[in-house]
């Protein structure tokens, strides 16, 4: 039943470097990335907490937790969508991000909703 919930919610990534926060010669690398959450099911969904796996180019995994996302727990009515922008920092011109959310469906079920691999990377190092 779980899986089924979660297929009914669509994950969309979109993600840039930001130079003008970044600092290469410090190896600060700031990356904005604009998630919209999509409830094509038919009940509200509500996001109760994030998963983030972040690894950097040379492999360094940075796990984040936390209840919701930028400090709410949006319900998502059916057919309806959310879409917030944050943020993350390498240490390198390349990394990736991938993680789940806990969602809460129809009669308090809660499932989790994955969150697909997407690229951080300064444009123009990756051909």
């Amino acid at each position: 039943m779980t899986d089924l919930l979660a297929q009914e919610v669509n994950v969309s990534v979109i993600s840039e470097y930001v130079a003008q926060q970044s600092d290469p010669s410090l190896e600060k690398f700031v990356y904005q990335y604009t998630v919209t959450i999509a409830n094509e099911g038919s009940h509200p969904v509500t996001i109760l907490a994030r998963h983030w796996l972040i690894t950097d180019g040379n492999g360094k995994l940075n796990e984040v937790q936390g209840d919701g996302v930028i400090g709410e727990t949006p319900t998502i009515e059916a057919g309806d969508s959310f879409t917030y922008t944050s943020a993350a920092m390498l240490e390198t011109q390349l990394g990736t991000m991938q993680g789940s959310y806990t969602a809460q469906g129809q009669n308090h079920v809660q499932f989790k909703i994955p969150i697909p691999v997407f690229r951080l990377e300064v444009p123009g190092v990756v051909h």
